[in-house]
């Protein structure tokens, strides 16, 4: 599997204070990773357009298009003709880690969130995590587990959820038992990092897929950073994730043992 390029230098200090916003620059990044799903991109876009546009700060909305096919692209034209958004478009598929750790990387924020393009947490649930930043944490994590989290959801897609539910905590048993022992949900697609956290931990991501998340918080962890886990509202509306879970669990299982390695060789030093 193709490693994620080094993008730019990274410090490695672990006292990381979000700074008093510049004038004229943006506070909050929110990044965008982007493949196919042409039918849900304009709501999405635009419901994060709105939220930003009502903020006191700058803001910048950053879309990580990952090579999708004409209908997407065609799409994201005529979004980026109409309102604010850049538009980064990947050579060839390269996966949602690395795309991902492009936007965190070509951001300016000094908050930085990730979303994914389904919009599964609602827009405003970004503020929860900007909270979280401003409150002295380094990484926020949407936490879907919590006693306070909420799931809105179609009763036809019970028996998948409960399914991949069940996946996920026991990968997640994994994961703590060998890599980040503290948090309960590694996986959820809505995550938010101090400017200086996100320059530290994503120069040194090495897998560009759904691994991505473990390893970025490992990364974390082992730099010492503070990690705050944040309830959320979670809705599920739309046709089931694209995810294999078989498939894509084994990958994943993987993928643990890859971070793993590269710990034991000083890869995230």
């Amino acid at each position: 599997m193709t490693s994620i390029p080094p993008l730019s230098a990274a410090s490695a200090t672990p006292a990381l204070a979000v700074p008093v916003p510049r004038v004229g620059a943006p506070y909050l990044s929110v990044i965008v990773p982007v493949w196919n799903g042409a039918d849900r991109l304009a709501r999405t876009l635009y419901s994060l357009r709105h939220l930003l546009d009502a903020q006191p700060f700058c803001t910048e909305l950053i879309v990580v298009d990952d090579c999708s096919g004409p209908d997407a692209a065609r799409t994201l034209r005529a979004i980026n003709r109409e309102m604010p958004v850049t538009v980064i478009r990947n050579a060839s598929n390269r996966g949602k880690g690395f795309s991902v750790a492009r936007g965190m990387l070509a951001a300016q924020g000094e908050v930085r969130v990730f979303t994914d393009a389904d919009l599964a947490y609602p827009a405003d649930e970004i503020e929860a995590m900007v909270d979280a930043i401003e409150r002295g944490n380094d990484v926020a994590i949407a936490c879907r587990v919590l006693p306070e989290s909420r799931y809105l959801m179609s009763p036809t897609f019970f028996s998948y959820l409960f399914t991949r539910h069940v996946m996920s905590r026991a990968f997640n048993a994994a994961v703590r038992a060998l890599l980040v022992d503290d948090v309960l949900d590694t996986q959820a697609g809505l995550k938010g990092f101090s400017r200086r956290a996100a320059e530290l931990i994503f120069p040194r991501l090495t897998i560009p897929r759904f691994g991505f998340d473990v390893e970025s918080l490992y990364i974390a962890q082992r730099h010492g950073l503070r990690l705050a886990q944040v309830p959320v509202t979670f809705r599920y509306e739309d046709e089931p994730s694209s995810v294999n879970l078989a498939r894509d669990g084994a990958r994943m299982l993987t993928d643990l043992a890859r971070i793993r390695v590269n710990a034991w060789r000083h890869r995230y030093d």
